[in-house]
């Protein structure tokens, strides 16, 4: 059984000992120095040109994949906080003995959640397919049989996830463990703590992807070890039960994508407004101040205020169902997520329903996955092809040109064949939507 005191782990890559709680400084707390850190990491900087899913639009209340992450990150803080509260009523020693607040949990999951898309590569989800792709049906395919099994799927199954892990932990010369943060956020961002294989063993929600590829491997397992992690695999597999505070960070995420990406697309008229009303309302009938809904004269803000009526009422419930199975929980044995078990499945499934429908197969959305994938996958050939030659001292005039312009962190020397196919994954997936376009047109040209 897992244990808060340990989850809750002040500890940074490379700190030889313990950090305490008690001894922290309140106004730099550990868990918030996490969160500047990632605000000012040039990943997370990156996002306010990365899709979210409406693609490239010049309509102001669009969202990016960066006003997404801070409305995720404002949504787990006020998850975590109230999750806090009531553990420390439960476990008062966190508190008395070991100095912890329930804003601490705020803190933990609002920082995890702020970096949950950090990791994603330009053009939404179809980036990490378009990247698998160029492995499992491309160019790519020739490299198959010089990887292991779990190195082949990290590339062929490309997971935003695991790509954000590394965003966040990987050391590179001269700076060790990239923006360093406490074990205790990486655990609450570990949605799917395992490998690349075996593919979704279970049902278990942790299985149903994978959270960290085979060059993490070593640290991800430390870091599951310092916070008590449950193994749940055997053999040569490795995988865990989810540490508790990443169900936050998840519903969090859920409830976001739910209804903001909703709001976008009755904002964009890709949804009509008496539809979405109908279906909104259903969320938010026990709390609605009719008066003060019916003195609304503009689509915005009537949609505004059920938008801001819904998300209470989710996070409230949210909270309800964390709290009812913490010690299930801890044991490793909820393998659900949050929204899975809510009152309200019925009336999220019916909205994303309509948002798969309307807005995430609209004209708008497939266009720019079409040209998403012929742009990455471009991207891919020419900088792998150009990073390998020049390793195997085969390098042409033309390769010369490409590796120019490739960005000075990523021309570094590797020996292994997948560590330097990942590098230039891992360099495509962190570009912008406007950047990669940008490349590609001079690569192209």
């Amino acid at each position: 059984m897992m244990n808060w005191e340990q989850l809750l782990s002040l500890k940074r890559q490379g700190d030889k000992g313990k950090r305490l709680r008690i001894e922290q400084d309140d106004t730099r707390l550990g868990f918030e120095v996490d969160y500047d850190r990632i605000i000012f990491s040039a990943a997370f900087r990156s996002l306010q040109d990365k899709t979210q899913v409406i693609p490239m639009s010049k309509t102001d209340f669009v969202h990016t994949r960066l006003t997404h992450s801070l409305e995720v990150s404002v949504v787990g803080r006020s998850l975590g906080r109230l999750v806090g509260k009531k553990i420390i009523e439960k476990y008062p020693h966190l508190q008395s003995i070991h100095g912890y607040q329930a804003n601490d949990f705020g803190a933990i999951v609002a920082a995890a959640a702020l970096s949950h898309d950090i990791g994603n590569p330009p053009f939404g989800h179809s980036g990490e397919k378009a990247i698998g792709e160029y492995f499992s049906i491309g160019n790519g395919q020739k490299y198959k049989d010089q990887l292991s099994a779990k190195e082949w799927q990290d590339l062929i199954d490309f997971e935003g996830n695991a790509n954000g892990f590394s965003v966040l932990t990987s050391s590179r010369p001269g700076i060790e463990g990239s923006i360093r943060l406490t074990y205790a956020v990486l655990g609450a961002f570990m949605k799917y703590p395992k490998e690349s294989l075996p593919k979704k063993p279970t049902q278990n929600i942790a299985d149903k992807k994978y959270g960290f590829f085979q060059s993490d491997k070593e640290f991800f397992k430390e870091v599951a070890s310092e916070l008590g992690m449950i193994p749940n695999k055997s053999g040569n597999d490795i995988g865990y039960e989810r540490h508790p505070l990443a169900y936050l960070v998840e519903a969090a995420d859920d409830i976001c994508y739910t209804i903001i990406d909703f709001e976008d697309g009755i904002n964009l008229g890709l949804v009509s407004e008496d539809f979405a009303l109908e279906y909104l309302i259903k969320l938010v009938k026990d709390s609605i101040d009719t008066g003060k809904y019916n003195s609304l004269t503009t689509k915005e803000d009537r949609i505004s205020y059920l938008r801001a009526l819904a998300i209470g009422n989710l996070i409230q419930d949210a909270v309800r169902i964390f709290i009812e199975n913490e010690e299930l929980i801890l044991q490793g044995k909820f393998p659900y997520a949050l929204t899975d078990k809510s009152k309200y499945k019925a009336q999220i499934d019916d909205i994303i329903k309509i948002s798969v429908k309307n807005i995430y197969q609209s004209r708008e959305v497939i266009e720019k996955e079409l040209s998403g994938y012929q742009i990455i996958n471009n991207l891919l050939d020419k900088f792998i092809t150009a990073y390998n030659n020049h390793h195997e001292g085969k390098v042409t005039n033309y390769d010369k040109l490409i590796l120019k312009i490739l960005p000075e962190k990523y021309f570094l020397e590797k020996d292994k064949l997948y560590d330097r196919l990942f590098l230039m994954c891992h360099f495509v997936s962190m570009l912008t939507d406007g950047n990669a376009l940008l490349y590609s047109k001079i690569i192209s040209s």
